[in-house]
């Protein structure tokens, strides 16, 4: 019988279909949680999926009476109703999944007194008159200035539309939200003033709803980016904008839309309407903030991989399609060199490590890692294109952070003992359990140090043409497919921590420095907050030195942003941070494909000398 492969996305799972099973059965083989409340008759619509790719049936009546032929079009089918005639690629919208995904949010935390861009004042004007026929922009601009000693000249054209129908039932007294010399918000008196922080990942989006008067966290929550349906990684997406230019559109609205609805979600938690959010901060890295803005992304994808631009930018929501208050800005922090973005200055800004002292290693761990060495201030960086391997991505058994993702895992005295998201049954294994699978295999030598699986353990076969290690077998899981790590699971996760180590090593040598000299490794990231150091250090990604240098802090690059929504001064500190890095190419680094080699190899890093 054939099979047809379906990738399940944003969850980041693979697996087999056979023919004359419905999308919904083979999802819920592979653990995939898409909601059935109707027990997949069709009737409750609740298992909504969109085809990206591939064949399947033709749509049933209930999808024809649900569906509008546009959406249709569109790929969009019901889960239960729907069947492969091919490999297939499915998206699956958030409210289409019973189990949520684990999205970091939470990083280091810093108390200091919010200087915003932003600025709410109150004001009272003296009602119109005969004797005082002054226009309503002009009764407004000039009781502010002269009672708060501002130079306050325009009003955003959103805003002096409703100036006039506004005011007037107010009885003349509002508050103003100021920025720079602009009036870009007007409201009743008292309102909130809510801002707007976004760290947006080629793989998640976490936002923070921030009240600018305090620098309250009101709200914290994570998403999926829904542009993963276009590829996983950056280069991906930025192929697919190239070869067809139109999709630039689609992939900016993807995310627009994704952060519009993640805005109000946290707005509605606190009772809030999203037009109360007066300012926005977002950081990414290169090739998202790109997309982001609609720049073009060709330069990124050649020699010598040069961004549109580098600096900060200032641009109104309106014009990126983002509702919020009706004159507000969105603030882009700025980027450091074609692969290494704006989410990097971020989490240098958050963790203060760029004015320290001494030796220190500061890596964002992601479908890209940037790796920054700061030497007594001094500021080296690099790219490690690590891939999705540690996301799930290319790996058999593969998934994002979710219910029943393993994500710890030991092997002691012959046995395999694993921990999973939740407690809950395994279905796969998620970044953190494939870090430590790869270590424990090497630690008791049924991967050897070139990443070959041996024979002689019992939980090793064959599966088709190549060896595999099972982690948790058919029987274990009540006749469904064994989990395991196969010898090309392996190999990709060779070429990921090789990525990282080699960038590591390259700043190392760039500096004329050792990594026995490294006072403190800062990691970074949703992968790296849950990372077992010493798994790390045992397969060779991360130096060997003692853990007590270690400290992993989250998400950094979404504290740093929340740090330049709240303070003009950080805003200044991000622009320094970003013009005094020193970007190194990896792949133009002397001896870099020799580095490499070595770093693929599994165990301590040891330099090869040359001849």
């Amino acid at each position: 019988m054939s099979f047809y492969t379906i990738d399940f996305e944003p969850v980041g799972r693979r697996g087999q279909c056979p023919p004359g099973k419905s999308l919904l059965d083979c999802a819920g083989e592979l653990g995939i949680g898409i909601l059935r409340t109707c027990g997949g008759k069709g009737t409750c619509h609740s298992c909504k999926v969109q085809v990206l790719k591939g064949g399947v049936s033709e749509p049933s009546a209930s999808e024809r009476a649900f569906f509008s032929q546009a959406e249709i079009n569109e790929g969009w089918r019901l889960a239960c109703q729907t069947y492969p005639t091919s490999d297939c690629k499915l998206s699956i919208p958030p409210l289409s999944m019973n189990v949520p995904q684990r999205t970091q949010v939470e990083g280091l935390e810093m108390t200091f007194l919010p200087e915003p861009a932003v600025r709410s004042y109150h004001v009272e004007m003296p009602p119109p008159s005969l004797s005082d026929m002054r226009a309503d922009t002009e009764r407004l601009l000039q009781t502010l200035n002269e009672r708060y000693q501002l130079y306050c000249h325009t009003i955003d054209i959103d805003v002096l539309r409703q100036l006039s129908p506004q005011l007037r039932p107010w009885n003349w007294q509002c508050q103003a939200s100021v920025r720079d010399s602009e009036v870009i918000a007007i409201y009743p008196w008292p309102a909130r003033q809510l801002g707007l922080a976004v760290d947006l990942g080629t793989t998640k989006i976490a936002g923070y709803l921030v009240d600018l008067s305090n620098g309250q966290t009101l709200v914290a929550k994570g998403i999926m980016n829904p542009q993963i349906g276009y590829g996983e990684d950056i280069i991906s997406r930025i192929t697919r904008v190239i070869e067809s230019p139109a999709e630039s559109g689609r992939l900016k609205d993807l995310v627009i839309e994704a952060i519009g609805q993640l805005a109000a979600d946290m707005c509605s938690e606190v009772k809030a309407g999203v037009a109360e959010i007066v300012d926005v901060a977002v950081a990414g890295n290169t090739a998202m903030h790109h997309l982001f803005c609609k720049l073009p992304v060709k330069s990124l994808a050649s020699a010598p991989f040069l961004p549109v631009v580098c600096q900060a930018l200032d641009i109104k929501a309106r014009d990126l399609g983002l509702c919020v208050a009706p004159g507000a800005y969105v603030h882009m922090l700025p980027n450091i060199a074609g692969f290494v973005g704006a989410d990097h200055v971020a989490m240098l800004l958050a963790t203060g490590v760029w004015q320290a002292e001494g030796v220190r290693l500061a890596i964002d761990i992601g479908t890209n890692t940037e790796v920054s060495l700061i030497d007594n201030g001094n500021i080296t960086s690099v790219s490690c294109a690590s891939g999705p391997a540690f996301e799930g991505g290319h790996i058999k058994d593969g998934m994002r952070a979710a219910s029943g993702a393993i994500e710890r895992l030991r092997i002691e005295g012959g046995r395999t003992e694993y921990q999973t998201i939740e407690g809950t049954p395994p279905t796969g294994i998620c970044g953190s359990g494939i870090l430590d699978a790869l270590a424990q295999l090497y630690r008791t030598g049924i991967i050897n140090r070139r990443g070959m699986i041996t024979d002689g353990d019992p939980r090793v076969r064959t599966s088709g043409k190549q060896r595999e290690f099972t982690v948790v077998s058919e029987q274990e899981r009540n006749g469904q497919p064994a989990i395991t790590v196969t010898q090309h699971d392996v190999r990709e996760l060779q070429l990921a921590k090789a990525a990282i180590r080699t960038g590591i090593q390259v700043l190392l040598e760039a500096n004329s420095r050792a990594e026995s000299e490294i006072e403190q490794i800062i990691i970074a990231g949703a992968f790296g907050s849950y990372i077992d150091v010493v798994s790390a250090i045992t397969i060779g990604m991360l130096p060997a030195v003692s853990t007590d240098r270690f400290q992993q802090v989250g998400n950094a690059a979404g504290m740093g942003t929340k740090l330049v929504l709240l303070s003009r001064k950080k805003r200044a500190e991000a622009e320094t941070i970003a013009s005094r890095v020193r970007y190194i190419e990896l792949a133009s680094f002397p001896g870099f494909m020799q580095t490499f080699v070595q770093a693929s190899y599994i165990g301590p890093y040891t330099r090869k000398k040359s001849r």
